[in-house]
């Protein structure tokens, strides 16, 4: 799959920076000028977080009431939805009612798990998989069924997988709950093109940035979000900020919180871990990997990759997309390197199968690449670097949420000739899918 650039805007949530968006196109193999750094820079002050009792981290009336409330794509080909919410002060009920416009009302039941985090005791968390529904159709739905305080929302299934389905995508990476976070959330929900889905590129709440990875900022970031992630599925990509690794204080099992609050649809795509997994949507297969799981030969999440990627059916599926936290490609000095172990190991079967795209995180800025591969690289002579490679993915790093670390403005130079596009910025992105050889990102 071939691709063709062409200049246009970008905006971000702090300010209307000039972008450089792609026209993607199956048919041709044109590059755009390259080697371009943005001349906007925003002030490097410091993020703060929203303090608790910031409107937008409220915990919602009434005793008991559910909080939150979350949703992701429940199965492989879109039929499913796992909705995920909390209730604080005792289990209440697990029951979850739902329906469509003129349909009947359907209950549906579901699991419900507590965790202990050093001094932290989380609420009861209430995971719901609903199946069997039908594409392309609006669903609402109430939780907290039968006490005081139900709450409702609603969410619509992506249409039947098929090569010409249109679908636009949200990306957001990197997010935290600042100020600058819920500027980039408002800029997301407020954005004319619309987006159907949130591809999340990882670290969510930020929680372990505070003493003892302060569990209560799980708590916040999930109310904060939940204006979105209540109404559309957010597929999730775990970052370094989910590992909540800390043996000082006693946590030695990695991913703790966010396995207990985040479920994602893993065995759907027969994966043994939820960090790991593949999800179909519109025109496109997604496939999410971890940077922070093992990924050696023979390990699960290698083994797993290998027979997944085959599976891929592009006359069903064209565009291959991949989701990655830390970058393979980056020319900030700013978690420099950090992704070249993963891309050793993973970039030769990508290329092999011609993905499409790579989207990561992690580092705290905006970064596009040209069309490149640097497979040839051999330990033994390490003189190659990256070329021009035509069934090469473009590498996407969108680390540029809004979180409390702030911006990354430090650049390497000179800027790589691989490198296409890089601005210090907070924003998100769109890609909207038109059909089997157009796309629009921005």
């Amino acid at each position: 799959m071939m691709m063709k650039m062409k200049s246009s805007v970008r905006g971000s949530a702090a300010a209307s920076a000039a972008m450089c968006c792609l026209v993607l196109l199956i048919t041709t193999a044109d590059f755009c000028n390259g080697g371009v750094t943005s001349r906007f820079v925003r002030k490097p002050e410091e993020s703060q977080d929203m303090p608790l009792d910031a409107d937008v981290l409220r915990v919602p009336p009434g005793y008991n009431a559910p909080q939150q409330v979350h949703i992701t794509q429940g199965d492989h080909e879109g039929k499913g939805m796992i909705v995920s919410w909390v209730t604080q002060d005792e289990p209440g009920s697990s029951k979850l009612i739902y329906w469509t416009e003129n349909g009947k009302k359907q209950a549906a039941y579901g699991l419900i798990t507590t965790y202990d985090y050093y001094t932290y005791k989380s609420g009861y968390i209430h995971h719901c998989n609903l199946k069997n529904l039908e594409h392309d159709t609006k669903y609402y739905y109430e939780v907290g069924t039968g006490g005081n305080n139900t709450r409702q929302f609603w969410f619509k299934t992506p249409p039947k997988v098929g090569p010409d389905v249109p679908f636009t995508f949200g990306l957001i990476g990197d997010l935290g709950q600042t100020f600058d976070s819920n500027a980039t959330l408002t800029h997301y929900e407020n954005n004319p093109i619309g987006g159907q889905t949130v591809l999340f590129l990882g670290d969510l709440s930020y929680a372990d940035n505070h003493p003892n990875h302060d569990n209560v900022k799980w708590d916040t970031f999930g109310r904060f979000i939940e204006r979105s992630a209540a109404y559309q599925p957010w597929i999730w990509t775990t970052g370094n900020h989910e590992i909540d690794y800390a043996p000082e204080i006693g946590e030695t099992k990695p991913f703790k919180p966010f396995t207990h609050r985040y479920h994602t649809p893993y065995k759907a795509s027969i994966s043994t871990a939820p960090h790991w997994y593949s999800v179909k949507i519109g025109s496109a297969y997604i496939i999410v990997l971890s940077s922070y799981s093992a990924y050696g030969k023979y390990t699960p999440q290698t083994e797993w990759l290998e027979k997944e990627l085959p599976k891929v059916n592009r006359s069903e599926t064209p565009w291959l997309i991949v989701l990655v936290h830390s970058p393979w490609y980056n020319s900030y000095n700013y978690h420099y390197m950090e992704g070249e172990t993963m891309r050793v190991m993973y970039e030769p079967l990508l290329v092999q199968h011609r993905v499409d795209l790579v989207f990561a995180g992690h580092v705290h800025a905006y970064e596009r690449s040209e069309r490149i591969s640097n497979v040839a690289y051999r330990v033994v002579s390490g003189d190659c670097k990256p070329a021009k490679d035509d069934d090469a993915p473009v590498y996407i790093t969108i680390g540029d949420g809004g979180n409390i670390e702030g911006l990354a403005n430090n650049m390497t130079e000179p800027q790589p000739e691989y490198s296409a596009y890089r601005e210090a910025s907070f924003g998100h992105a769109t890609l909207s899918i038109k059909n089997r050889t157009h796309a629009y990102y921005t």
